[in-house]
């Protein structure tokens, strides 16, 4: 457990929350059509997650239906989860939901995320990258991330941003003055 919350730069914020392992993270794929079978995500996710030695705590696939996703976001609140990873349902079309459920619950967004995810991914496949509504924040004292259902946008949020700040972004929820619902890391 990290005690000492009297840094200030960036670079000692990462070091002093790099002590932080096993951290618990829930993986959520939103899709109509994927099964257990059929998405590559939620065990891709898995695996990065404990190369890591962090711990995945509940995996799911739920369908793109808005009273689903709430139910779900409301289960894993009332589980130990620290980061929750959301992937699929974050486009334009009627169906995608996503976005629109978690966005309503966040009680601090991460602009940013958002906005590097377009920028890395607007290299990758160019003016179709405005088309997403990745999106990040908090809730309840836990992390909350929000991607596009591809392989493709899952491996660059995971590999660009949200691994290598994982443990800094576990460590900033608990520092005091932070909702912390989950007990001590």
């Amino acid at each position: 457990m990290v005690k000492d919350f009297t840094v200030t730069s960036v670079e000692e914020h990462q070091k002093a929350a790099s002590a932080l392992t096993g951290i618990r993270i829930a993986v959520v794929t939103v899709s109509d059509t994927r099964t257990a079978e059929t998405d590559k995500n939620g065990p891709w996710l898995q695996q990065q997650i404990r190369e890591l030695e962090h711990r995945v705590v509940d995996y799911r696939i739920v369908k793109d239906d808005p009273p689903q996703i709430e139910a779900t976001l409301q289960e894993l609140l009332g589980g130990d989860a620290q980061i929750l990873l959301f992937n699929g349902g974050t486009g334009i079309s009627p169906r995608d939901n996503t976005f629109d459920v978690l966005a309503s619950r966040l009680t601090k967004v991460m602009p940013g995320f958002g906005e590097l995810f377009r920028m890395l991914s607007y290299q990758q496949i160019g003016a179709a990258s405005m088309l997403s509504r990745a999106i990040a924040g908090v809730v309840d004292g836990r992390v909350l991330f929000s991607t596009p259902g591809s392989h493709g946008a899952v491996q660059l949020s995971w590999e660009k941003l949200i691994a290598p700040q994982l443990a800094h972004l576990a460590w900033e929820v608990k520092r005091p003055g932070s909702t912390d619902v989950t007990g001590a890391l």
